[in-house]
């Protein structure tokens, strides 16, 4: 009887374990035509953190809110962490952007390049100043991120 008991408590256990790794996974994309939220993650290398702001407000800044200003970009904020963490987990700046739609934030803007020499008339420094932006970058990386609060 204890045999019977012991084999059905193992046989549940297991069963509620595989249960709940099939329910997780990647939560739903939002639905069409709804806003589309990434957060964009950079890493400096120590001691040029204030570096890459700088660039990052000169150089990119003013074309997100150019793109802003035309109704594909919703919302922008930039954050940086208040305590630190362990080293692989590290980041110093993240920036939320919340996209139109799921369309808007994986598609191309057909305006962008028009934008950039608009803003930026002095390409030669643009290109090198976003250059050194990137080189000061030890990691970068995109996380799209759904809204899964109930109702």
């Amino acid at each position: 009887m204890r045999r019977i008991v012991l084999a059905t408590v193992v046989l549940a256990a297991v069963a509620g374990f595989s249960t709940s790794l099939f329910a997780q996974g990647a939560p739903p994309q939002s639905s069409a035509g709804a806003p589309y939220t990434i957060e964009y993650y950079y890493k400096c290398q120590w001691g040029h953190q204030e570096e890459f702001m700088q660039l990052f407000l000169k150089n990119h800044w003013p074309l997100l809110k150019k793109i802003e200003s035309t109704g594909r970009i919703v919302s922008l904020k930039i954050e940086s962490p208040a305590y630190h963490t362990t080293e692989d987990g590290r980041w110093d700046y993240r920036v939320t952007i919340v996209y139109k739609d799921s369309t808007v934030a994986t598609s191309s803007n057909p305006d962008e390049d028009a934008f950039i020499k608009q803003l930026w008339p002095d390409q030669d420094t643009y290109k090198k100043e976003e250059q050194r932006r990137f080189e000061i970058l030890l990691g970068h990386w995109d996380l799209p991120v759904t809204d899964i609060t109930p109702k």
